[in-house]
């Protein structure tokens, strides 16, 4: 879509907020279309140049009476106006999220964590500022088409004079619409390349340390800083510098109006009434001058904003960006729940042929998952194993919807799934992935998640995670910070409070992605004996590691997203080249450490 079809169907989504609003200004700027035609009255009455039969006193208080109008009309167009941009910038901002939140959840981003927040914050604020503009461009059109008819009908040859600062700023607007456009694009992707390196630094702080590589981030971060600077300067000195030409612009307007106007009044084809209602006027119309010229530079740069949150979104979700779904901005806010209270309970679910591509369709780093077949019943332990890079994550993705399949089918019960991304979801099923992600909350809010849990329930997860000894050394507690990703605890105890928010969950189907990997063998074999103790538990589990290997009821064997082997394990070691070259693998480490 254009800049103009995006903004087009945004109003269209709000279409009497708008109207509203447009009428509010109108007003505004009407108001002073009475001031004149006042101050014209006023002074042919001082003159005795007047036509009306008013005194001087009942001019007096019709100029109190309109003042006071004013006043009341401006706090009510501020009033809608300030509604109608966070209305808004809402809108965009929510139409963003929702439609990132709905693309498949392992869907890598078009951009990288900061591009995408420095868009969601800064360029949906500027679609916001484009619209308001035109608003006020319309309101400023309609005042000024009346104000020049008045005036055309006073004096046609002075009035002609106010277009010719109109037609240099179109010009000159026209002329510096590629510089403005380049040098916004600019000044964005150096903000983002800094939010980018800043969000990268918080999350590999360790590495940077590590490597005493401070004084490299150090000099990198000030050189894109001095880059984002230059990129600003230029985009801000552009912006202002026409912004003063244009209101300059308004100014040598006004200043050709008046002196035309004053020979008039010298030769006696102005009255002073005349005089000072193009006065009046022309302070207005030379104001629309500005508001033109800078309308006309913020859809320029709102069109670069467009842009960029349509490359974050995607050509086939390009449309979400002007949904017109409802905002809760008063009242109560819904309610949102779990897709069932009371779930049918777990028999079976029953994978085939499933299909999946990862990457570019025509590149040389395509990953394909391909006919996969997957049989688990209810209260079976299934674990899929393979060599890294040979699909197991990317599985366990595709099941969940995580990740858009090409092909096969997922049925639940003997049912077809028709959107696993919406099904797969406490309490049928409860997902951990290999890398946890922890908010910087308390260890019981990351495992609660807003979840509504009595104290015993949350206990039984923290035990069935065999988290409870490293709860009690834990200086708070449940209600002990973890930190930004957890950083507060370790690799081991991040995967085990991510097993807690599973089990807190009670879901019939659990799949995990190398739940224990960074566990030392005695607490992985209690999470495994804890985890499968419960009967009504049926685990889809992707792990190398014999304590998980040891108690599986069944194994896939994947090689390059394909299944090359399924059995149990003593059949496969005595059948599957690929199993017993990764268990012999997997055996050395775990000699050395018990030999240490």
């Amino acid at each position: 879509m254009t800049t103009a079809q995006v903004l087009w169907r945004l109003i269209r989504t709000r279409p009497w907020l708008h109207i509203v609003n447009v009428i509010a200004w109108i007003g505004v700027y009407g108001a002073e279309l009475g001031t004149g035609w006042i101050a014209r009255l006023f002074f042919d009455r001082l003159s005795g140049e007047a036509t009306v039969g008013w005194n001087v006193w009942t001019l007096i208080v019709l100029v109190v009476v309109v003042a006071i109008g004013r006043i009341l009309i401006n706090i009510n167009g501020g009033w809608l106006d300030i509604w109608h941009r966070f209305t808004m910038t809402t809108l965009v901002q929510r139409n963003i999220l929702q439609s990132l939140l709905r693309r498949p959840g392992a869907e890598p981003l078009a951009r990288s964590q900061g591009e995408a927040l420095n868009t969601l914050r800064d360029d949906a604020d500027v679609v916001e500022w484009v619209i308001c503009r035109l608003i006020d461009f319309t309101c400023f059109t309609a005042f000024g088409a009346l104000a020049l008819t008045i005036l055309f009908r006073i004096d046609a040859r002075v009035t002609a004079m106010s277009v010719f600062p109109l037609l240099l700023v179109l010009g000159a607007a026209r002329a510096v619409g590629r510089h403005v456009r380049r040098f916004r694009e600019e000044s964005r992707r150096s903000a983002e390349r800094v939010v980018g390196l800043i969000e990268e630094s918080m999350d590999k702080v360790q590495s940077v340390q590590l490597a005493c590589a401070e004084d490299g981030f150090a000099r990198r971060m000030g050189e894109l800083n001095e880059k984002r600077l230059q990129a600003t300067v230029r985009d801000r000195l552009l912006s202002q510098s026409f912004n003063s030409f244009f209101a300059n612009a308004g100014t040598l307007s006004t200043g050709l109006i008046l002196l035309a106007a004053s020979a008039s009044l010298r030769s006696g084809t102005f009255t002073v009434g005349d005089f000072a209602m193009f006065a009046a006027y022309v302070a207005s119309l030379s104001r629309f001058i500005a508001v033109a010229g800078d309308a006309l530079m913020q859809v320029r740069q709102g069109g670069v904003s467009i842009r960029r949150m349509q490359e974050l979104l995607g050509k086939a979700r390009e449309d979400d960006l002007v949904r017109g779904d409802r905002l809760h901005l008063v009242g109560p806010l819904p309610r949102f729940g779990t897709a069932e209270s009371k779930p049918e309970p777990f028999q079976s679910l029953e994978v085939c042929g499933l299909g999946c591509r990862l990457g570019d369709p025509d590149g040389e780093g395509t990953f394909v998952l391909a006919d996969v077949d997957l049989t688990l019943r209810q209260g079976e332990f299934v674990v899929v194993t393979g060599r890294i890079g040979s699909g197991k994550t990317v599985l366990l993705r595709a099941i969940l919807g995580l990740l858009a399949t090409e092909s096969g089918q997922i049925r639940w019960n003997g049912r077809q799934v028709a959107d696993p991304s919406e099904f797969f979801v406490p309490p049928r099923c409860a997902y951990t992935p290999q890398v946890p992600f922890l908010f910087s909350e308390t260890l019981r809010d990351n495992v609660l998640l807003g979840l509504e849990a009595d104290g015993g329930r949350v206990d039984q997860a923290i035990q069935d995670a065999v988290f409870e000894r490293d709860l009690s050394e834990l200086p708070d507690g449940l209600e002990t910070e973890v930190g930004p990703r957890g950083v507060r605890l370790s690799g081991g105890q991040r995967q085990r409070a991510a097993a807690a928010r599973m089990f807190v969950r009670r879901p019939e189907l659990l799949l995990v992605d190398d739940l224990s990997s960074a566990l030392d063998v005695e607490t992985e074999r209690a999470l495994w004996d804890r985890t499968l103790g419960n009967q009504n538990r049926t685990v889809l589990a992707v792990s190398h590691r014999h304590a998980a290997l040891e108690r599986a009821d069944r194994i896939l064997v994947l090689d390059q997203g394909t299944v090359v082997a399924t059995g149990s394990l003593e059949s496969l070691l005595a059948t599957s080249p690929h199993m017993r070259a990764l268990w012999s693998e997997e055996e050395r480490p775990e000699s050395t450490e018990r030999s240490s």
